[in-house]
């Protein structure tokens, strides 16, 4: 008898790194449940799509012609599977045998009314890397108890707002409704955005208690290279302007917080990759336009000191 068409579809982008795209494509051959696992070599700099070809030939391999970014490379994989679900997953990721199980079960108990899933990931030392994100009422996001105990981890509390992009399970439908990530967004927010969009249009998210997996290049949030500090800059002008954040009444607020952001980070490091990013986040994002910033859906507790503050890479471990 021929098996089960699986209901859900494991889209994984891939951008070189086959120490690590090896071990997260074993990991999927274990599952408890069945997945279509789709794979979406983004023009990777080294041999690591011929070698995701040769040694394993059950998944599906789509290669980009050229190097179009996270959004692009999710959306082709996303575009290219017809499941009920979909699990975006990181190729340093390595998912426990039930991930799968854990994102299907969850999303076939409510009766067709969830819209996402934010699984929980460890970091290889044993602390949380992410339960989803949450945001500000200004639309900033933050990674959920990212460098927390384990024991400290709530899917709850903080409100959940959607997954994080380094494993995150969406219903078909909701994204047929509302569209798949922005590929206005190189990298850095597209997640939150369409978080964003889904909260708005009605659609509800619920997080995982138990560990989906393990994620690899999870083991640091802090600042990274000028080119790490303009797109993630990109991604905040971009929604702050898509959203219309700044015609809102929160305006001062935000401005005042990526102010002294921007500042810190120019006093830090010594340049200004921050403000420029964000400016040019700003002008492309000129013609987007979004439905009603939802913002039952952000955490209304955060003040604006603590929004700086969840911008150490160290906030959640002190908790």
């Amino acid at each position: 008898m021929p098996l089960e068409t699986p209901l859900i579809d494991v889209v994984v982008p891939v951008y070189g790194g086959w120490e690590h795209v090896e071990p997260c494509l074993r990991a999927l051959e274990q599952q408890t449940m069945r997945a279509n696992v789709i794979v979406v070599d983004d023009c990777s700099p080294d041999d690591t799509a011929d070698r995701i070809a040769e040694e394993f030939p059950d998944v599906t391999l789509l290669r980009n012609d050229r190097n179009r970014g996270f959004a692009h490379t999710c959306n082709r994989g996303i575009a290219h599977g017809t499941a009920l679900y979909v699990l975006l997953l990181n190729s340093d990721v390595i998912a426990e045998p039930t991930l799968v199980e854990q994102v299907l079960t969850t999303f076939e108990a409510t009766r067709g009314q969830l819209g996402s899933v934010a699984p929980l990931l460890m970091r290889p030392d044993g602390r949380v890397d992410s339960l989803g994100i949450t945001a500000d009422p200004t639309g900033a996001g933050f990674v959920r108890y990212h460098g927390a105990r384990p024991e400290r981890a709530s899917a709850v509390v903080p409100p959940l707002l959607g997954p994080y992009g380094a494993a995150a399970g969406y219903r078909r439908k909701a994204l047929g409704e509302v569209g798949l990530l922005d590929e206005g967004i190189f990298m850095y927010g597209e997640e939150l955005d369409l978080a964003l969009r889904l909260r708005a249009a009605g659609w509800p998210t619920i997080g995982l208690d138990a560990p989906g997996g393990v994620h690899i290049g999870g083991a640091s949030a802090g600042e990274g290279s000028p080119k790490q500090r303009y797109l993630a800059g990109f991604g905040r002008g971009y929604l702050l302007r898509a959203w219309g954040v700044m015609r809102t009444r929160r305006a001062l607020r935000a401005l005042i917080i990526e102010a002294i952001v921007c500042l810190r980070r120019i006093v830090l490091h010594r340049d200004v990759k921050s403000l420029t990013g964000r400016l040019a986040g700003w002008r492309a994002a000129a013609r987007e336009v979004r439905p009603a910033f939802p913002l039952v859906a952000t955490d209304g507790s955060i003040g604006m000191l603590q929004s700086l503050r969840m911008r150490s890479a160290a906030y959640w471990e002190r908790l």
